[in-house]
Order: C-alpha cells, then structure tokens, then sequence
C-alpha cells in the first residue's frame, strides 16, 4: 500500500532532524522525504498531517507479560495490542512468567505464538480502540517481540541458566528483571556472558537494606507514614555492580536507575570508560514521592518514586544521556491484586499506551526537553541498548514508525486501553497526546 503523508513533522533522532516534510511510504519502506512531493500516481491516498509528528517506532527495553501463568492480568496478544496503541514497534518481555523464561522450549514457544497464531488476529485487533471524541486510527501491525532470557532458573536468583543454549534460542538478553544479590554470582554470569554477544542487564537494589519499606526515604515518607527505602538501597548494589564491571569487562545494562546518587555514580563509571548503559522508567521522570499523598496503589513501585531532587538528576541524567533510555517497565495487575492497602498491594503499573502521551506532554511541551531528546531516549537509544540499530527516516529505509497527534484528547478507561489490566494513576483522566498509527517492520 502506498500513502504520501503531507506536512508531517519528522523527528528523526539518527539524522537529527526535527522539521516539516511530505514523507511517501509504500509497501513497508519509505520511498521519498521532501519540502514537497507532487510525483505520485492519481490513486494514493493522501493524508493532510499537520500537526502531526512522526518518528522512529518506539522502542521498549523490558516489561512484564502476564502469559504464561498470569493471563488474567495481561496476555501476550494483549500486550502486544496495548504496544501498538503506545507507538511501540518492539516490546521486550521480562523472564519473570509462570514458569520463567530459562529454557529454549519456552523461548521457542513463546516466538511460535507471535509469528503463529497472532498473525490472523493482528490486522482485525491492533488499532488502538477510538477514544469516545474520536475515531479510531487505522489498523497497525503488530510490534516484534524480544524475550529476555533468564539468568537463573525459576529466576530465583539461585542457580545459573544454560545460558549458552538460551542465547542459541534467540533472546535479545539475559536479566531476571529482579536484584542478584550473590555477586559471586554475577561474576560468574558476566564471565560466562562475555563471548555470547548478549545483552545482560541487572537492577540494583540490595533487599535487606530495602527491608520491608514500600517508600523512598524523605520528609514525604515521614508524612504520609509510610515504610521507607533508603537511597542506599540502590546504590551500595550499583557501587558493588561497577566494580565487577572494572573488573571484567562486560557490557552490563544497568535497569531502574531512581535515584540522584546513582546517576552521579554511572556519570562516574562512564567517564571512566566502563562499558555500561542505564535505563530509568518513564514515571521515575514524571512523578515524585509528594504524588504517593493520594495512597494509590498503582504509584506503589519498585524501585519507589524519588524524592523532587531524584527526578530533576533523572530528567538531567537523561538529556545528558548519562541515562541512556526511558524504559516502560508495564507491570500488569488486575483490579483484585491492587485494591489493598498501599503497603500491601504488589509494586507495579502499566504504561505502554500513557508514556509518550504524558511524557511529551510534561516534558516537551513545557519545554524542559526537546523533542528529539524524547524521542530519542524512547526509540534509537533503548534499540542501542540491546545492541539494535533503528533506521533513519530516509528514502530506501525500513518504514518503522510512529505516527503522534500531541493536541488529541482522550480518556483513560477500560474501553479505551488494549492492555487487559488497568493500575495506573491516571485511570479516568483525560490526556492530550494519542497515538495514530504505527508501521511495523515486515517479519
């Protein structure tokens, strides 16, 4: 199918580019980007896009799918979907399902149900759902899904995969998406990593100094009485983390960086010349502890939401790119699982069809970063971290992209989300910023 999009903005991080152009897609590629595009036959479509923006396809580095085990919360097409409705073009699962993902079996049944039997629902079910003030967008492909590897069977922090095998099986990398704390351990893992090529990625966080608290440590915690976690929670684990890195030499992902400390300690590490790149969660940037007034259990995190002067060194550490990319980290529970008392419920919230709607409209819009910035730090940067390369938006390249109106409004609720559970603080709110379309790349 061929399509000239007219007077669409172009963020392209690659080329960094930010202007107004026609672009001219056709059969999976993009065939021309110019001020202004008149050679086309009488029968393409032409769609007025101004207003617009188009990018590269987002790019997710690590969520949790429901399936298998968990399939009330979210399953692997419902994730999917909610990916699509976000602008994500490729989405990485955790190995934290029921069972893990630490078995090629599992790795291979898993791919098999993406390129299986979702491939005759995705035409009919990928279009994000219309808002009630609109109607719905064209229907998108679905996004490429990674799978993350488990470092530990059952990831359970114990005894090591056969990681080997796993890496043979095509995951994108190794992380059980929960803290190691045996760091003889993880010394082997970075040993035994080195010659697979793989990403490996480790979140920092030592569990007895985090102890039962569900808080980070500060006046606000002291306020609304809550258990708290000290900022050293995080940070002795990352000091011990680049210290086996110096050592050895692995490229390591360094996984919900959420604290001011933190970042100083990775500026450190990379000026040094560690190989490591860090990530932070899209609602590390937007929200702080003053949010948790409310008792919300979908602010209930882990990592917890920094004190004001975490999130201003986050936001800073990302336009510096000293934190490389903004994760989702969408964390599906349902409505039974979250209605407890805030120290009680499990720590998580989605996201993939709220981050870029509100972290344009909180960051870009107010003009504390710029739109490259954003962009790039949710689509080529993240693909970098898992050692993948995005196109740019030049003729004879790849079209995967996104297609944003920043000014649509819509409503956040059941009937207007794809991901089956709905534990986010912005339930019932309007937001400005949807999604229009998505261009996957052809599997």
């Amino acid at each position: 199918m061929t399509e000239l999009l007219q007077k669409v903005r172009v963020i392209d991080p690659v080329s960094e580019i930010d202007e107004l152009f026609d672009v001219l897609i056709a059969d999976g590629y993009i065939q021309e980007v110019a001020s202004h595009i008149t050679d086309i036959s009488p029968d393409t479509p032409i769609r007025d896009c101004q207003g617009l923006v188009i990018g590269p396809g987002l790019v997710d580095l690590y969520s949790h799918s429901g399936e298998p085990g968990f399939e009330e919360r979210e399953t692997l097409l419902s994730l999917l979907q909610s990916a699509t409705a976000g602008g994500f073009t490729r989405v990485s699962i955790l190995p934290d399902t029921s069972p893990a993902i630490d078995n090629p079996a599992l790795v291979a049944q898993l791919q098999q149900k993406r390129h299986g039997k979702m491939r005759k629902k995705e035409k009919i079910n990928s279009a994000p759902p219309a808002s009630p003030a609109s109607p719905a967008p064209p229907a998108s492909p679905l996004p490429l899904l990674h799978i993350w590897g488990a470092i530990t069977l059952d990831v359970a922090g114990k005894q090591m995969t056969e990681l080997a095998d796993l890496a043979s099986a095509g995951v994108v990398g190794f992380s059980d998406g929960k803290p190691l704390e045996n760091l003889a351990l993880v010394r082997r893992v970075l040993e035994y990593v080195q010659p697979l090529g793989k990403s490996v990625a480790f979140w920092p966080s030592d569990r007895q100094l985090t102890a039962n608290g569900v808080m980070r440590e500060g006046p606000d915690a002291l306020r609304f009485g809550l258990p708290p976690i000290p900022t050293s929670a995080e940070t002795t684990a990352l000091a011990a983390m680049l210290e086996l890195v110096a050592t050895i030499g692995t490229p390591v992902h360094i996984m919900r960086v959420s604290t001011s400390r933190s970042v100083e300690l990775i500026a450190s590490a990379k000026a040094a010349g560690l190989p490591i790149t860090a990530s932070t969660t899209w609602m590390h940037l937007l929200l702080d502890t003053k949010a948790v007034k409310s008792y919300n259990t979908s602010l209930h995190l882990d990592p917890p939401l920094g004190n004001p002067s975490d999130v201003a060194a986050l936001r800073a550490g990302v336009r510096a790119g000293v934190i490389d990319a903004i994760a989702i980290d969408h964390t599906p529970y349902s409505y039974e699982e979250k209605v407890q008392a805030f120290a009680e419920a499990p720590p998580g919230a989605i996201g993939l069809e709220l981050a870029l709607p509100l972290l344009w409209q909180y960051l870009v819009e107010t003009e504390e970063f710029t739109a490259l910035e954003l962009w790039r730090a949710l689509s080529t940067s993240p693909a970098e971290c898992l050692g993948q390369k995005v196109s740019a938006i030049l003729p004879h390249q790849p079209a995967e992209l996104t297609l944003f109106d920043p000014q649509q409004t819509w409503k956040v609720e059941r009937k207007s989300l794809y991901t089956l559970s709905q534990n986010t603080p912005w339930l019932g709110q309007q937001l400005k910023g949807h999604v229009v379309q998505t261009w996957c790349l052809k599997m």
